[in-house]
């Protein structure tokens, strides 16, 4: 699937979250879809866990 067609399902989903749920919902929906999009990157190995653990006092 390439990032148009990504971007076409996540808009939407946000589209109708925004019509029939309102506001919030569409807050909720495009927060769970920033949630999932973190977890598939980690999962995928293109993200990792410790770029958000690392201390910045370290270098």
């Amino acid at each position: 699937m390439n990032a148009a067609t990504v971007g076409l399902l996540t808009g939407m989903a946000l589209g109708f979250a925004a019509f029939f749920g309102g506001f919030w919902a569409f807050l909720l929906v495009a927060f769970l879809g920033l949630v999932g999009l973190i977890i598939g990157r980690v999962v995928q190995g293109d993200l990792a866990l410790s770029d958000f653990t690392h201390s910045r006092d370290r270098q």
